[in-house]
């Protein structure tokens, strides 16, 4: 585990940056001519009084070599197949780069519309005109929406409005709920028990989840006053939920694996530990070695992908990811099938239920609602996946709480945990406790 989230460190902050909402870098000819048009950005307008913001260092430079930028909005594939003068002529608006800034208002938008904005120059479509050795031109781009009193000051594409508000909101329910909880949880904790493992896995993967949040949080707003935010503190953000994500995997499966493999057998001399079952801990590691290295790819699979932990998956990545958790969905559903139908216990069976419940919540929120968001507009699917698959698994992680602390479930079942829950911490000195 210390291996894996030692990669997942590397990987997420020395990946490449996402395109910001204000721009900074380099004109460069070549490019230019080798995409037939540089890309520079993407950012989705909505309503009135959109405002594109250009400013240069270099403008008599600028003049010389002819430089604009091209507007192109819903920019499909079918451009891909036009030679470079027909592309360039599609473009919807033109700005001529001639002076030091350039403000170009945005025509009225009845829906939410993606922009993209490309660069090129005179040297763009001659293919036998060699490109003079002249310094590259350093810009920087500012895009806005219209605020509530509808002056153009909103860095916040038409896919990201109301996700800084959202976080804002959790972050209070979070603050409510540990001040309410927190005694409790610490009392329980320090009296350890059977489930004292699975209570300690479930309060660091919320914690996590916490500080995701308020990474997140912290990011949007700085992001909100000058479109650039903290990129480090977006690459925390989806580096906590990763390590929450594989800590509740790791979990789930050894509780399931090690009741799978505990059943049928003699009474042990000892309660099942979290290591003491070596088929168990292989199954669990698998699928957490599994989910990382997919994360770790959907990072990488789509350059344009803003700080978000969760996706509306386009990339193959991504598709992976959800079929694993499909996958693992249905393995734990047979898994808790072969309990419950054999089990002669309400009570166990009750808290074999409840468990499915919270597992299955946790694994089937992300597919289900990216299924659903396919009904949705494009602008609202990244919101519907994001907003919903944090409050499913928050549910999630309170039905298990729940379910292990509860008096009528926790202890009478804790007191039979010897023989069939694993992720036990008691021991053989200890057994007249509970």
């Amino acid at each position: 585990m210390s291996y894996l989230i030692a990669a997942l460190v590397a990987a997420v902050l020395w990946s490449p940056e996402a395109f910001g909402k204000t721009v900074t870098g380099l004109f460069k000819s070549e490019v230019a001519r080798e995409q037939n048009g540089q890309f520079i950005t993407k950012f989705m307008y909505q309503g009135d009084h959109g405002l594109l913001v250009c400013r240069l260092d270099n403008s008599p430079l600028a003049v010389e070599k002819e430089s604009r930028l091209l507007l192109y909005q819903d920019m499909d594939e079918g451009l891909d197949n036009l030679s470079c003068s027909e592309r360039l002529a599609r473009a919807q608006l033109t700005i001529s780069l001639s002076q030091e800034e350039h403000n170009q208002t945005i025509p009225r938008q009845s829906s939410p519309t993606a922009w993209q904005a490309l660069y090129a120059d005179r040297y763009t479509c001659q293919d036998g005109m060699e490109i003079p050795s002249h310094a590259d031109l350093s810009f920087t781009v500012l895009l806005f929406n219209t605020d509530s009193a509808g002056n153009p000051l909103e860095h916040f594409s038409a896919e990201e409005a109301g996700l800084h508000s959202f976080y804002f909101l959790l972050l209070l329910a979070y603050f409510v709920a540990s001040c309410i909880y927190i005694q409790p949880l610490h009392q329980a904790l320090r009296k350890g028990g059977p489930m004292h493992t699975v209570l300690k896995v479930l309060s660091t993967a919320l914690a996590l989840q916490g500080g995701s949040a308020l990474c997140n949080y912290i990011h949007l707003a700085r992001y909100s006053r000058d479109g650039v935010g903290f990129p480090l503190m977006g690459s925390l953000a989806e580096f906590w939920d990763m390590v929450s994500q594989v800590s509740m995997l790791y979990m789930l499966l050894s509780l399931c694996m090690g009741w799978t493999l505990s059943r049928g057998r003699k009474t042990q001399s000892r309660p099942l530990q979290w290591d003491s079952s070596p088929a168990s801990r292989a199954v669990a590691v698998g699928g957490v070695v599994t989910q990382g290295v997919l994360l770790l790819w959907e990072q990488y699979s789509d350059s344009e992908t803003e700080h978000h932990s969760y996706h509306a998956q386009r990339s193959l990545a991504g598709i992976l990811l959800i079929a694993l958790r499909v996958i693992l969905a249905l393995l734990l559903a047979s898994v808790l099938y072969q309990i419950i139908s054999t089990e002669r216990s309400t009570l166990k069976r009750d808290f074999y239920l409840t468990f499915a419940k919270g597992c299955f919540l946790w694994f089937l929120c992300h597919p289900v609602l990216v299924l659903i968001s396919v009904v949705f507009n494009e602008y609202q699917k990244e919101k519907v996946v994001t907003i919903g698959v944090i409050l499913c698994q928050a549910i999630s992680m309170v039905i298990l709480y729940q379910l292990f602390l509860s008096r009528s479930l926790y202890w009478e079942v804790s007191s039979l945990s010897s023989v069939s829950l694993p992720l036990t911490m008691s021991r053989a000195n200890q057994r007249g406790r509970y």
